[in-house]
């Protein structure tokens, strides 16, 4: 590739995608511009069966800009990775185009299984500080990982990823993430758990709260039953005792009545 060509190239993607440049010449002062120009020369030594002249070049590029690109890598255009300290993308990645990604990123395999053992990465996917996609697996077109996600399972196109393990928290979301590079305004569900369940367990506080008041409720009329039953067993209890009463005095009249009416008979007589 021409140097000059390729130099316009980078200007181009880096003036879209990172506000902190101010002039053309400062895209010679990414690290970035220059581990994919030596990318370039390896990958095209890579096809050749030149592999050691490849990996030669590409750990030279790498001890210079802390960027590891294996040059069996396949990158499409518009590739671009902001700071870059610490990436690494694997020999079977295959990266479409106008993918972003940044500091921290494993582009990486899970073991030593042989032939495709790293991801595909499809077009306009942006992979966020620290993120790891481990495996043979596609992260699908305009998918958005989070900052220090761990990937190691397919994401369907339009998709936002946060977490470890990585979770889909958002799909069909379409806005193009090479345009949309906000990092930070992502869902997050184990928050989101957490609010729902600190929102449930309010929820049966009230309720609770609730359940005591009824309940200290319905000790106090309880409490009234039982005194009215009392006072209702004395009423009985006096009532009987002035039954028995009246009973005596009735019993003690009707004696009397009867020695009157014997008197009676014997003066007549």
């Amino acid at each position: 590739m021409n140097f000059f060509k390729y130099y316009k190239e980078q200007v181009k993607v880096i003036r879209e995608r990172d506000p902190a440049i101010h002039s053309n010449k400062e895209a010679l002062l990414y690290p970035f511009f220059w581990a994919m120009w030596a990318y370039h020369k390896a990958h095209k030594q890579y096809l050749k069966g030149n592999y050691y002249k490849a990996r030669k070049i590409s750990q030279k590029a790498a001890r210079k800009t802390g960027i590891e690109i294996h040059p069996g890598a396949v990158i499409g255009e518009g590739f671009f990775i902001d700071h870059g300290n610490g990436v690494v993308i694997g020999e079977t990645t295959i990266i479409g185009n106008n993918v972003t990604l940044y500091q921290g990123v494993t582009l990486g395999g899970t073991g030593k299984e042989k032939g495709k053992r790293h991801p595909t990465i499809e077009d306009n996917v942006m992979v966020s500080v620290g993120a790891k996609v481990l495996g043979s697996f596609t992260i699908g077109a305009n998918s958005k990982i989070g900052a220090g996600s761990v990937v190691i399972r397919e994401v369907p196109p339009n998709s936002t990823v946060v977490g470890v393990p990585g979770r889909i928290v958002k799909q069909n979301d379409v806005k193009i993430p090479r345009l949309d590079l906000c990092q930070v305004d992502l869902p997050d569900p184990i928050l989101a758990a957490i609010n729902a369940l600190q929102q449930e367990n309010e929820t049966l506080k009230l309720e609770l709260s609730k359940i005591e008041e009824e309940e200290m409720l319905l000790t106090k009329i309880a409490k009234a039953v039982e005194d009215k039953a009392k006072i209702n067993e004395e009423h009985i209890k006096s009532n009987e005792e002035l039954i028995r009463k009246h009973e005596t005095e009735i019993k003690n009249n009707e004696e009397n009545i009867k020695k009157n009416r014997a008197d009676v008979d014997k003066e007549k007589k």
